[in-house]
C-alpha cells in the first residue's frame, strides 16, 4: 500500500469550517432535546472561548460563569498550572495503561488526595462521578456482606444503575425499574435510620453533606451520630462529594466541617478534572480494600479501562498542587460568606425571595409567595402550570441581560443554585448581586418582560402537559 505521506488532522479548520453548525449537529445526532430546551428559553448562545470564571460568545460579550460546568470546573477554564501539566505528561509519552505495570502518576496522586483524609488509606481511580459511587455500592456489599444501601430523600448520586438505585428523585428514576432494593430515608432523620439499620441487612447510607438539588446541608451532628448508629450495626458510611468535595464548602470536603466525621468510603470527581480530563475517585479504608481485593484471584474484580490513565493523574495533581498553592479553599470560604451575606441581606427587601444558604460557593437562592395580592396571584399563575417557572423566570435574564449563567436547582425546584469556580472573587460578587438586584427589582414592578416571558413559560408548560 502506498501512500502520499502522512495526513495532518486540522482540527482549527474543522471548527472553522462546520462550528456554526454545532446546534443542527446536536439535533440530528444527539439527545434532541437539548437544542429544543436552549432555543425556548434563549440559552442557544455561541461561546468561542474561556478562561477562569468568564467566557466570550461570538460578538465578544463576557459572560460570568456561575455554574462551572455543575461543579466540573472548580478552577475555572483553562488554569495555566493544568494546562501545563497535560502538555507535559503527552510530551513525556509514557508507556500508559499497560495494565500489566504499575506507574507513579497514579500513586502519587493517590497519596497526595489521602493527605486530606488521613483516616482513609487507598485509592480506586474511575472516570465520572457516577462511577465513584458505583465503586463504593459494591465495595460497601462486599466488605459487610450485606445487600442494602441507605440513602436520603432529594439525594443525587449519579445515573447509572448502581447509583440511580440510590438516587432520591424519582424524575430520574421513573421508567429505568427494577433498580437494586435500596432504601430512602430523610435527611437528618437518625429515628429512620436506626430503624432500618435494625433489619439486619444495610450495608451502608450515602450521603451528600449537602444535597445538590436544592441546597439542603445536613442538620448539625447528623453526620457523626448516623456514623455511630452505622457501625454498631455493622454497616458503612460513604460521603459522596463529587460536587462537594475539593474545597467547594469552605473546607476541603464537606464532612470536613463536622468534627468526628471518618467516612469509610468518600467519593470525589468533578473539580479533579481541572476541567479537561474526566476522573474520579473512590477513598476508603485499608480493611475494606483488602476485602474486596482478598486475593491475587481477586486482583480485577473491579476496575476500569481508563482509569488511572497518565493525562487524568497529571490533571489531579496539577489541580491539588494549585489548589495548596493559590489557597482556593480559602478564598472559597471568604468570597462564598461574603456573596451569601450579600444575598441574605436581600431577603427582608424583596418578598418573593425567602431564603438564602448553603456553604462556601455553593449557595441556594430560594423563591416563595409573595405577600401582596398582586405578586400572590402572578405567583399563583406560575405553581398552578408548573412549579420551578419563577426559579427559571430568574436564571434567564440573569443570562440574556446581564450575561451570568445561572441554574435552577432541580425539577420543580423554586431554587437558584450557585457553584462557581472557586477562584471567583469580590468584583465577579458584585457583579453578581448588582445583576440579582435589578432582576428583583423588575420581578417586584409587576410588569415588564420578566413577566411577560412567564406568560409565555406558562404557556409552554400547559401545552406540555
Amino acid at each position: 500500500m502506498t501512500t502520499s505521506g502522512p495526513q495532518e488532522f486540522d482540527l482549527a479548520g474543522l471548527l472553522a469550517e462546520r462550528g456554526a453548525e454545532r446546534y443542527e449537529l446536536h439535533a440530528k445526532y444527539l439527545n434532541h432535546q437539548l437544542p429544543r430546551m436552549l432555543h425556548t428559553i434563549g440559552f442557544d448562545k455561541v461561546y468561542e472561548r474561556a478562561e477562569g470564571a468568564h467566557f466570550w460568545d461570538a460578538d465578544g460579550n463576557d459572560h460570568l460563569d456561575m455554574l462551572a460546568g455543575f461543579g466540573v470546573m472548580g478552577l475555572g477554564r483553562h488554569h495555566p498550572v493544568v494546562r501545563k501539566a497535560l502538555h507535559d505528561v503527552l510530551d513525556a509519552g509514557l508507556a500508559d495503561l499497560t495494565r500489566f505495570d504499575c506507574q507513579p502518576l497514579p500513586g502519587l496522586l493517590a497519596e497526595r488526595l489521602l493527605a486530606h483524609s488521613p483516616h482513609l488509606d487507598r485509592v480506586f481511580f474511575g472516570n465520572s462521578g457516577t462511577e465513584a459511587v458505583e465503586t463504593a455500592l459494591k465495595f460497601a456489599r462486599y466488605a459487610t456482606g450485606k445487600p442494602r444501601v441507605l440513602y436520603c430523600a432529594h439525594s443525587f448520586h449519579g445515573l447509572t444503575t448502581g447509583s440511580l438505585s440510590v438516587n432520591g428523585e424519582d424524575a430520574f428514576r421513573d421508567g429505568f425499574a427494577p433498580l437494586l432494593p435500596d432504601t430512602a430515608v430523610p435527611l437528618g432523620d437518625l429515628d429512620v435510620l436506626a430503624a432500618e439499620l435494625r433489619k439486619g441487612d444495610v450495608a451502608a447510607l450515602i450521603v451528600e453533606p449537602i444535597q445538590g438539588k436544592g441546597v439542603h446541608e445536613s442538620p448539625p451532628g447528623y453526620l457523626r451520630a448516623a456514623q455511630e448508629v452505622l457501625h454498631r450495626n455493622g454497616a458503612l458510611l460513604i460521603a459522596d462529594e463529587v460536587q462537594t468535595g475539593l474545597g467547594r464548602t469552605g473546607d476541603f470536603y464537606a464532612y470536613q466541617h463536622e468534627d468526628g466525621v471518618e467516612p469509610d468510603l468518600v467519593c470525589v470527581a468533578k473539580a479533579l478534572s481541572g476541567g479537561y480530563v474526566p476522573v474520579s475517585a473512590t477513598l476508603g479504608k485499608d480493611w475494606i480494600f483488602k476485602k474486596v481485593y482478598s486475593s491475587m484471584d481477586r486482583v480485577l474484580v473491579h476496575s476500569a479501562s481508563f482509569g488511572a490513565n497518565a493525562q487524568a493523574m497529571a490533571a489531579g495533581l496539577a489541580v491539588l498542587s494549585v489548589m495548596e498553592n493559590e489557597q482556593v479553599v480559602a478564598n472559597a470560604r471568604a468570597t462564598g460568606e461574603l456573596l451569601k451575606s450579600r444575598l441574605t441581606a436581600l431577603v427582608d427587601t424583596y418578598e418573593l425571595l425567602s431564603d438564602v444558604r448553603g456553604r462556601g460557593l455553593m449557595i441556594g437562592i430560594e423563591f416563595g409567595r409573595p405577600r401582596s395580592l398582586k405578586l400572590r396571584g402572578r405567583w399563583t399563575m406560575l405553581q398552578t402550570a408548573r412549579k420551578g417557572l419563577f426559579a427559571q423566570m430568574v436564571v434567564v435574564p440573569l443570562l440574556q441581560r446581564h450575561r451570568i449563567l445561572t441554574q435552577v436547582s432541580g425539577d420543580h425546584l423554586e431554587v437558584i443554585k450557585l457553584i462557581p469556580p472557586l477562584v471567583i472573587g469580590e468584583q465577579d460578587v458584585d457583579r453578581f448581586v448588582d445583576a440579582f438586584t435589578a432582576v428583583m427589582d423588575d420581578a417586584h414592578s409587576g410588569g415588564g418582560l420578566m413577566w411577560d416571558f412567564g406568560k409565555t413559560l406558562v404557556k409552554q408548560a400547559v401545552a406540555n402537559r
